[in-house]
Order: structure tokens, then sequence, then C-alpha cells
């Protein structure tokens, strides 16, 4: 017979200790997060803002948030939920996630931010999305310095024309500092280490959404209707994409400030679980219940 060696010891298994909850749940990486929150002593309490992108199932997330000792806040957030209240009215319930919608809700995130610290007057950003690389500087006359964050992607993988990377560029084109480089946007694809930023913006305007409805149309148009059937109700077709996103961007840049939903209906109340009984007042409410069932009862 074969000698095994017992590798999982007794001494092995009694010093074995248990990751984080959300590392064995595979939600954060500790080790990025570390050197990602980690902040110089000489700051003080200064927060380390975050710009955390996160893309569900149905929607987009856009947050700026920063560490503290207990827990993590966050200072403003954008969802791509709210995009159809700013002309988007398409993409209700579906194309939500898309390049063009990431980019919308990282320059919500920006202007709306930008105008809680009154500095949307001051870094303006792009207006007319180009599609060029952009960092924002600091003009000679501005007294206070552009408001500086970290791409925070999570567990992400970052690969070149990742939409994640479509909403940091709208968070950039919307004033805010990202600290980045051009080459994991998607006009970075076809020619490595050559940016391309009319790839980008096509991307941006969801004109590569478009291009995909010609396709549909001409060759299945069965599948045009089912797939693109929101677009259709709405009366919009290929040509009209470019113009949805545009003027999206127009609406943001207007009024991007968020505005809280009142319920028509108020909740209901949630019934709380009595606190229990201890020994001596249980035995004190059997005593209670014998003497009742003693008592003579009138007939």
């Amino acid at each position: 017979m074969p000698f095994v060696k017992v590798v999982k010891t007794k001494a092995y298994s009694k010093r074995f200790q248990v990751k984080f909850r959300r590392r064995r749940e595979c939600k954060t990486d500790y080790y990025a997060r570390t050197r990602m929150v980690v902040q110089d002593k000489n700051k003080y309490n200064t927060p380390k803002y975050r710009l955390v992108v996160r893309i569900s199932n149905n929607i987009v997330t856009c947050q700026i948030a920063y560490a503290t000792l207990d827990c993590d806040r966050i200072f403003a957030a954008a969802y791509s939920s709210e995009l159809s209240k700013y002309g988007a009215n398409v993409t209700t319930k579906g194309g939500q996630k898309n390049y063009a919608a990431c980019y919308a809700t990282g320059l919500l995130l920006a202007r709306r931010v930008l105008q809680k610290i009154n500095l949307d007057k001051s870094y303006v950003g792009v207006v007319k999305a180009d599609g060029l690389y952009y960092r924002v500087k600091q003009g000679a006359e501005e007294k206070r310095s552009p408001f500086k964050v970290f791409l925070d992607v999570g567990l992400t993988r970052t690969t070149t024309g990742s939409r994640v990377f479509g909403a940091m560029k709208g968070a950039v084109d919307g004033g805010l500092f990202v600290p980045h480089k051009p080459k994991r946007f998607p006009g970075n694809k076809a020619m490595p280490n050559k940016f391309d930023p009319k790839t980008l913006r096509k991307y941006i305007y969801g004109v590569h959404v478009a291009d995909y409805m010609k396709t549909l149309q001409a060759k299945n148009p069965e599948k045009y209707k089912k797939q693109f059937s929101r677009y259709i109700a709405a009366g919009k077709g290929p040509d009209d994409v470019e113009k949805m996103w545009t003027s999206v961007h127009a609406n943001i840049r207007a009024d991007p400030k968020h505005v809280k939903v009142e319920r028509k209906n108020t909740p209901k109340k949630v019934v709380k679980h009595k606190r229990k009984l201890n020994n001596k007042e249980r035995k004190n409410r059997i005593k209670q219940k014998i003497a009742a069932a003693k008592k003579p009862t009138n007939i």
C-alpha cells in the first residue's frame, strides 16, 4: 500500500484563517482596495475619493465614495435608470447598461457632484463629446483645484473597450479629474497603442447600436422588431439614436440635480417581534393563567 503524506494535519486546521466574507463571496479584492484607500499621514482626515462603477444585469451604478475607519461613505451617486427623465425614454427596462448609457451616467454623476460643491461653473469639461483624450486642468485664475477621484472597478475585467471606462470617460468629460490613459478605450482595439477618437465617439453616441439596427432591418426584420420593440414604440429608428443621446447630454448639463421621489402610498408598518419573556416572567404568566382558570364563572 503506497504511503500517503498527510498535508492538512491538525496543526494546519487549527491555524487556518478564514478569508473575509466579501472575499469569499468574490465581491471585494482587498489587495487592490488597501492600495486604493491608503492615505498619506500628512493629509490628516482628508477623504480620498473613489469613482465606483458597477454594472449589474439591468443598470449601471456610479458613486463617489470615501473610506472611514468604520465604513465607506457615499458622497454622491447616479444611476442609469435616471436617464429616462433626461430624454433616453427607450432605455426604460432595457438598454440601460450599454456603452452610451455608461457614458451618460458618468456624466450625470460628474455634473451632480460639481454642482453640489459649487465647482460646476469653474470646471465645465467637454460640452460636446468628441472622443478626444481629455484631462481636467486647473485654470490660472481658478483658486480651487479640480475634484480628484480614482477609478474603482472592483473585480471587473479591465479589458480594452470595457464599459467601466465608458463611465469614467463620461465623468472626465463632465469635469472630474480622474488620472487615466486612453489605452483601454474602444478606439484602441483595432490599432494597439494608437488611440482613435472617432471610434470612441461612435460608442459614446450609440452609433454602434444604430449600425446593428440597420443590419437587422435589412437581414432579419422579425428579430429587429422583437429586439428593438421599445425604439419602435417610441417612434425612433437607427437615425434617431445619436440625436437622442446628444439631447440627453444637453439635458444632464442643464439640470443634473437629484430629485427625491415622493411615495404615493404610505409604506406598511413592520411588525417587530416581541421581547422574549425570561424565566421569572414565564412562571408568573402561568400562575396568572391558573388563577384565572380557578375563578368561578357566573352562569
